[in-house]
């Protein structure tokens, strides 16, 4: 059958549910454009949890439904077990991330706070002069994003975004590299045409197929499922194909949580197997899209994050989130970084075996096999 799960505490539970929530309601908030899709929810909920430890009244309760954060001590306990399951030892595959905080220097924060997100999160403060170097201080920070991210995410936060009334920077940064379990080889890669919402294109298909060719995967009216492990078994990427002109219906069916019934229903079958190779990357400035999903107070004058300080007067000015993937013959890179900038004052409104032919826009998602944790989730609407 389908993913096994090991052992996990409440916490953890709570935390991986809440991360892969708030996955498909972002998801869904990209969907209606016929473009390619690709962030990682589990960087994006991670700078925002650091963020929500300081927030305070109808701030923090928004910020706690659009992102379904449990209660305080299980958002921190699980938080703090998901991080370190992640960078835990010696793997056949690279995943790692970090967490970051930049602070003004000469600004009052409460000192508890700065504890809570390095004792929970791992986020360690560094002193920062934004008042009258914030060019520099922007260099430095997306200097530290780019080593975190092995030079796959640069230039997160661009020219303008900081000013002199910047007072903090919370940064994460995931990385993931692994080979496929059973590579594709690159000599069965031939030229096809991918059905594009806005025209037929040229891509690159990789081919697996013959009695070696055994996948786990479950199929229905909607969709095809397959599951494509990584080395080391603990990872694996999820493809979700929909069957013809059934994308909006598995978005739906996605959106209503079909996720963890797919898993359960997959086996192992002799699949043939037909998916394109893709390398691209994406940008998002989320204010607006955080703010229509139910969050805008923490972006107005009327926020409250006297977690942070005794001040009421800080609010979020922006939020952007970047990531790159690079799906091959030999396994995938991804990386994903997100940054949030909280300033003083005015805030900023702005036959015998199945064929998965996967010549059309499909779903994809990376996920930690322990804890049915998404990584990383996304649309190829357009692989070249």
């Amino acid at each position: 059958m389908g993913t096994e799960n090991k052992p996990k505490s409440s916490a953890l539970e709570s935390v991986v549910g809440a991360n892969n929530r708030f996955a498909l309601d972002l998801y869904m908030q990209y969907s209606s454009k016929d473009e390619n899709i690709f962030f990682s929810p589990y960087s994006i909920s991670t700078a925002l949890a650091m963020t929500y430890e300081g927030a305070k009244g109808k701030t923090a309760n928004e910020m706690k439904e659009v992102f379904h954060f449990p209660a305080k001590k299980a958002l921190r306990e699980g938080s703090a077990k998901l991080m370190a399951d992640i960078n835990s030892g010696e793997k056949d595959y690279r995943l790692n991330t970090a967490n970051a905080l930049w602070a003004e220097k000469d600004y009052e924060f409460i000192k508890k706070y700065f504890n809570t997100v390095e004792k929970h999160y791992g986020g360690k403060v560094s002193n920062m002069d934004f008042k009258n170097n914030y060019e520099g201080e922007r260099q430095l920070i997306n200097k530290w994003v780019e080593e975190k991210t092995f030079e796959k995410i640069k230039d997160l936060i661009p020219q303008g975004a900081l000013d002199k009334l910047t007072r903090l920077v919370l940064t994460n940064a995931v990385y993931f590299k692994g080979n496929w379990l059973r590579q594709f080889d690159k000599e069965k890669t031939y030229e096809a045409e991918f059905r594009s919402p806005g025209g037929n294109v040229k891509a690159m298909m990789m081919k697996s197929e013959g009695e070696e060719s055994k996948y786990n995967y479950a199929e229905n009216d909607v969709m095809q499922a397959l599951e494509l492990p990584y080395s080391g078994k603990e990872l694996s990427m999820l493809v979700l194909l929909p069957k013809e002109g059934k994308l909006s219906d598995l978005e739906t069916a996605v959106r209503a949580g079909i996720i963890p019934s797919v898993r359960g229903s997959l086996t192992e079958q002799e699949v043939h197997v037909h998916m394109p190779r893709f390398k691209f990357e994406t940008k998002y400035f989320m204010a607006e899209t955080l703010k229509k999903m139910g969050m805008p107070t923490a972006f107005s004058e009327s926020a409250d994050f006297t977690g942070m300080t005794k001040k009421r007067e800080l609010c979020i000015s922006k939020v952007i989130h970047q990531a790159f993937v690079d799906v091959n013959e030999e396994g995938t890179e991804a990386a994903g970084a997100t940054a949030v900038i909280v300033r003083e004052l005015t805030c900023f409104k702005p036959a015998a075996y199945k064929v998965f032919k996967a010549d059309h826009p499909f779903l994809f998602l990376i996920q930690q096999q322990g804890t049915g944790n998404i990584l990383f989730m996304g649309r190829v609407s357009n692989p070249s």
